[in-house]
């Protein structure tokens, strides 16, 4: 494993450990008061042990369970509806309901940037079953989603299925996953281009001083260096190399793969790269982790060169150099660069993309967005086969606190969890689109809170506030969609 990220590893649990010192201490019970304590446990609510053995196994379990905390008849849960609202944060993210017929909901999100159709066509699917039959439920329509956006319909159900089991069963959703790691998640904030070195000096020193974020990330475009005239080679070509997210035509630099543009950096430009990374770098420090994203679109080999400019900084990582699915690229890109390699938020589920990478080792550090890679539990899987493999996992996010929460609950859930992005740090209004159900807040000093005391993912929407953050061209809140509700095709996979 790579030096730097070791470093980073080793910090966080010296972190964790010593948030685990501060905890209450309790020390185990001698032997009498232990055997005392198992007995008065023993009695059940009334129910010696010696009634216990003579009861019948139907009368054992209601007994031994009638304290159990729950919201509902969890066996008898059916699925009724679902229903949506597209809030506008980073474009436009849905926020899909599940209803019961128990009054219960769940909530979830299709991931930013995706159609809320996504969701809703999956919805004849999933009518009537009981939604805390979340793995099977998962299999039915596992099939319909795909890698980027398009898995973001089959995630948002999978999230609002954990919801509704927590509530169902009064505990919260990391408990659902196999219990928790820890009480915190540590948060990475998203912190984009500001112009000149000094301007974004200035924002990161926000970021750390008056957010409490110890960890950031920064763009690092080969357009901060675009208007130099010897900066880029077969730049003009396409419009300046600006265009990285520029969808419009099919043929344009958005749309064109890394290895097809022949877009190459001179050595110029990598000193002018390498005198900005160095200005932020003096203004954050060493003892903060940063790492990079949205390079642009050029091959391996300018990947190498780029990533060796930048080694004596000790970015945390390098983000989505490469198309993620080019595994023999990341390969070479990885084993030539000691700064950690990342990639992975366009990835669905752990079979299609990010077991090849894995078994590979072909990046250091995966990066799963929860709501393209399968939801909280397929996330959690992927987390614990990198660590099975010796590598660590950070998640992507950037959506509304709905998925938000999804995403600390599996942080939560998963040992081998570095730092989870927090991508809308400057919307005030963001945190107030929910109301935490529990008694922590969400956020503090740069760690999300892990709901310890309320159910599912421990967050209700605060309707006035989503209401005036709709999408302009969909102001529609949570209104019946019985055009969804018939299923209309044969969808085995085999005959």
């Amino acid at each position: 494993m790579k030096s730097v990220l070791k470093q980073i590893i080793e910090k966080e649990k010296e972190r964790e450990q010593a948030d685990a010192l501060q905890a209450p201490n309790n020390p185990p019970q001698g032997n009498e008061n232990g055997r005392r304590g198992f007995l008065r446990k023993a009695a059940l609510g009334g129910l010696t042990l010696g009634g216990l053995m003579h009861a019948s196994i139907e009368d054992t379990i209601a007994q031994t369970t009638q304290n159990v905390n729950r919201a509902s008849a969890p066996s008898e849960l059916k699925i009724t509806d679902m229903r949506y609202a597209v809030v506008q944060n980073v474009g436009r993210t849905p926020i899909i309901r599940i209803d019961t017929n128990q009054g219960i909901y769940g909530l979830g999100e299709v991931r930013d940037g995706a159609d809320e159709r996504f969701a809703l066509m999956l919805k004849s699917r999933i009518l009537g079953q009981n939604p805390c039959n979340v793995e099977m439920i998962f299999k039915i329509i596992k099939q319909f989603g795909y890698h980027a956006r398009q898995g973001g319909g089959v995630c948002a159900v999978e999230m609002a299925l954990w919801d509704l089991c927590g509530k169902a069963y009064g505990v919260p959703a990391w408990q659902l996953l196999g219990g928790r790691y820890r009480d915190k998640v540590r948060l990475y904030a998203d912190t984009p281009d500001a112009g000149t070195p000094e301007h974004f000096a200035e924002v990161v020193k926000k970021r750390m001083v008056d957010q409490g974020f110890t960890w950031l990330k920064m763009d690092l475009g080969i357009h901060l260096a675009a208007n130099q005239q010897t900066s880029i080679v077969n730049n003009k070509f396409w419009g300046g190399v600006r265009g990285q997210y520029d969808l419009r035509t099919y043929m344009g630099y958005g749309n064109t793969e890394h290895s097809f543009t022949q877009v190459q950096i001179t050595d110029e430009a990598l000193e002018s790269l390498a005198s900005y990374v160095e200005s932020v770098r003096n203004a954050v420090g060493y003892e903060v982790p940063l790492c990079s994203d949205h390079f642009g679109h050029f091959d391996l080999n300018n990947s190498i060169r780029f990533g060796r400019a930048m080694e004596k900084y000790r970015l945390a990582w390098l983000e989505d150099m490469v198309q993620w699915y080019r595994t023999d690229q990341w390969k070479i890109i990885s084993d030539a660069l000691e700064t950690p390699t990342c990639t992975g938020e366009d990835i669905y589920c752990l079979k299609d993309g990010f077991k090849p990478l894995i078994d590979a080792h072909a990046v250091d550090i995966i990066h799963p967005d929860l709501a393209t890679s399968g939801g909280l539990l397929e996330t959690k899987r992927i987390g614990d086969y990198a660590e099975e493999h010796g590598i660590a996992m950070a998640m992507h996010m950037a959506g509304t606190p709905v998925c938000f929460m999804a995403n600390v609950h599996c942080a939560a859930a998963t040992q081998n969890f570095l730092a989870l992005e927090h991508h809308s740090v400057d919307s005030p209004w963001w945190e107030s689109l929910v109301k935490m159900t529990g008694k922590q807040p969400m956020v503090t000093s740069g760690f999300a809170n892990v709901p310890l005391d309320s159910p599912g993912l421990g967050i209700e929407l605060n309707d006035e506030v989503v209401k005036q953050h709709l999408n302009p061209r969909d102001k529609s809140y949570f209104e019946p969609t019985p055009q969804w509700d018939d299923k209309r095709s044969h969808d085995r996979l085999w005959s």
